[in-house]
């Protein structure tokens, strides 16, 4: 009889590790998935804004020393990602087959202007780095015109920074539903042993004593829970790079590496705290109050 009581109990006990270990792993594994949401986000607003292109139209009369050395102080400035010369010839071409009828023939000459393409990083790609970048070119002489696309720029700074407050709005709700829902499962774990709190309390044990095998035990469930989710996390990583290489999202290891140090870390600190104040709670109740 005792041997039946006590398989009924170790099952009872495994089940409810399991049921703690998974939810813990299932709920960093949907923030560590809202995390990587928040780098692609990013990572396609990042690419969204380097496709800006800030053309600087030259005049007829600029030498080509002074050409050459204009693109070679943009390239190297530290706004831009690639600056190309387009002689206005080229710049006649393109336009001739976006059009699909030779202009030049029924003009009589090419009113294009030589000039040179400019895609900026995207860190610079907003209306007052723009519009200061445009001042600083259009001081030089043989500069005809800066040119660039100010509605877009604002439009598109303006949606970034709308759906950027959204995303962590929406972190935040996780986050504070998977403290809760961590929580719950712990407290209900520890809602079981709660005689057995109470009686060891009962006998002499300190507050402390009663604790710490509870934190521990739970601690280590939470680092198997994040563990956990981290591998499933690492699973979808490596489907979506196979799947959608195009993303590139192994390229950034470090916000990787910060992303998954900081679920396993989020997992075992709310693990800690939700079992120390599940334990104080049923220590701190009277022996009549554990019966409800």
């Amino acid at each position: 009889m005792s041997t039946s009581f006590e398989r009924y109990q170790k099952r009872k006990l495994i089940s409810s590790y399991f049921s703690v270990v998974l939810s813990i792993s299932l709920v960093l594994f949907l923030l560590g998935v809202l995390g990587l949401l928040v780098l692609n986000t990013k990572k396609l607003a990042d690419h969204f804004k380097e496709q800006i292109t800030l053309s600087v139209f030259l005049k007829d009369n600029a030498k080509q020393v002074e050409i050459d050395q204009l693109q070679k102080s943009l390239v190297l400035a530290p706004y831009t990602k690639k600056a190309t010369y387009v002689s206005k010839e080229e710049a006649a071409e393109q336009h001739s087959e976006e059009i699909g009828e030779n202009f030049i023939e029924f003009l009589g000459y090419n009113p294009l202007k030589n000039s040179i393409d400019v895609q900026l990083n995207a860190e610079f790609v907003t209306p007052e780095e723009i519009a200061q970048i445009a001042e600083e070119v259009s001081a030089k002489g043989y500069v005809e015109e800066v040119s660039y696309d100010k509605p877009l720029i604002a439009l598109l700074t303006e949606n970034v920074k709308r759906v950027s407050f959204w995303i962590l709005v929406v972190c935040g709700i996780f986050t504070f539903i998977a403290v809760l829902l961590i929580n719950s499962s712990i407290r209900l774990s520890i809602y079981s042993k709660r005689f057995i709190i109470k009686t060891m309390q009962m006998v002499g044990a300190t507050k402390s004593f009663i604790r710490w095998p509870f934190i521990w035990t739970n601690v280590k469930l939470g680092m198997l829970g994040a563990v956990l989710a981290l591998v499933l996390l690492g699973g979808l990583l490596y489907y979506m790079n196979v799947n959608f290489p195009e993303l590139d999202l192994l390229q950034d290891t470090l916000f990787l590496g910060g992303l998954f140090l900081g679920v396993f870390v989020l997992g075992v600190i709310i693990s800690l705290l939700s079992t120390f104040f599940a334990t104080q709670r049923f220590l701190n109740l009277r022996t009549d109050d554990l019966y409800y």
